[in-house]
């Protein structure tokens, strides 16, 4: 099978658990830094998926590589190649496919409750039917795109989860992080530019949606297993629709 390939945005924004089930299943992959300045590929020919990662950006940023990356993802459906999209990686997906991404009202940062919209569906990608524990990190959102299915939301952020369902494949977006893991919750709680957001975001939201970091750090390990199972089948779900 072809490999996979994986777009990340940012140093510190790694592919996490989706590289573990990677790994686990013994799936070849290669990674794409836009912040090394790696090319966006022009053609998802060369791969059986491609995974779009989170970041600091937003998706309406005028960045060099934004654009080649939406037409990425937009070759890709027409070639049959799966697409998973995390926060950031959700919002490009969504705007590939006509969507707006805007500012959202409000920003969740932390552990948060998503609740299941579409019981099927939920079912189906995560295994669950009632409200889920998940890590959250964002100041955007997208709309789900008029061809997409939305199946999960939240209080403060309606659009948590679509998917695109095609005839042989299906993209995914999210806009948490089930990737994360307990290293990658640590570093982001506890770095300079983290904390200010958060002091920030606490000071103006009253509290609201945004955990200090020793709230997300508490009992990191137990919480972070709880979703590493959630993201395996998530990812498992999408990976049936690879293109061999």
């Amino acid at each position: 099978m072809k490999p996979i390939l994986i777009v990340q945005h940012e140093e510190g924004t790694g592919p996490g658990n989706f590289e573990e089930f990677l790994n686990e299943r013994r799936f070849r992959f290669m990674v794409a830094r836009t912040y090394d300045d790696d090319p966006i590929p022009p053609s998802a020919e060369p791969y059986s998926g491609i995974c779009a990662l989170g970041g600091s950006m937003s998706a309406y940023d005028q960045l060099p590589w934004i654009e080649p990356e939406l037409a990425l993802m937009r070759d890709a459906d027409q070639r049959g190649v799966p697409i998973i999209g995390h926060c950031l990686g959700g919002q490009l997906l969504a705007k590939a496919f006509g969507a707006p991404v805007t500012r959202s009202a409000m920003k969740e940062i932390g552990w948060g409750e998503v609740q299941v919209e579409d019981a099927a569906l939920a079912v189906e990608w995560t295994g669950q039917q009632s409200t889920l524990e998940l890590f959250q990190w964002h100041g955007d959102t997208f709309s789900v795109p008029s061809i997409g299915r939305r199946f999960l939301t939240s209080r403060l952020c309606a659009d948590q989860a679509f998917v695109i369902d095609r005839s042989t494949f299906t993209h995914l977006g999210m806009q948490f992080h089930v990737e994360m893991t307990p290293p990658m919750i640590r570093a982001w709680a506890t770095h300079p530019a983290g904390a200010t957001e958060i002091e920030a975001a606490r000071q103006l939201q009253n509290g609201d949606g945004v955990q200090a970091p020793n709230e997300m750090l508490r009992d990191v390990e137990r919480r972070t297993d709880t979703m590493r199972a959630i993201a395996h089948r998530m990812y498992a779900r999408w990976a049936r629709g690879l293109r061999r």
